[in-house]
């Protein structure tokens, strides 16, 4: 895994550095005298190169809909994900159902509070659940309330 995800990565750079300066710029006299050597090729290129591929990276993750297409080809294509999607939401609709009867069945024996504490709880989750979509933020919203809440802990 290490071999085919990170140094291949490596030797795929030097390849190219290689190539494209011993094959276009060492023949080119006008290019020559841009990158007069091989090493201040390899400086100049990983110094424009390195900020400019994070810069792509990070936009490709974050500003662009290319990663969540990825997600969603994912999705489609890979069973195994999409039980495990299915599942998750089966679980947290079932569990709003196992709570609702809990609820029901204990009216006598939990104090006020407690009660009181569930129900808000439930009222949470069923309004996640209603309103949550995939193209919404809902789901990073409240994962970032809940870090939010255990950081002030």
């Amino acid at each position: 895994m290490g071999w085919s995800t990170y140094f291949v990565f490596i030797l795929a750079a030097i390849n190219t550095l290689t190539v494209t300066y011993f094959l276009a710029i060492d023949n080119y006299p006008s290019l020559k005298s841009v990158f007069p050597s091989f090493e201040l090729y390899i400086l100049i290129t990983i110094s424009i190169g390195t900020p400019l591929l994070i810069l792509v990276g990070y936009s490709h993750y974050k500003k662009t809909v290319a990663y969540k297409s990825e997600a969603d080809i994912l999705v489609e294509s890979n069973p195994y994900t999409r039980r495990n999607t299915v599942n998750a939401d089966a679980n947290v609709r079932l569990n709003l159902q196992l709570l609702s009867l809990l609820l029901k069945l204990s009216k006598n024996t939990i104090s006020e509070e407690e009660l009181e504490h569930i129900k808000k709880f439930q009222k949470e989750f069923e309004d996640l659940v209603k309103n949550r979509s995939f193209s919404n933020n809902l789901d990073i919203d409240y994962i970032n309330q809940k870090i939010r809440i255990i950081e002030e802990k």
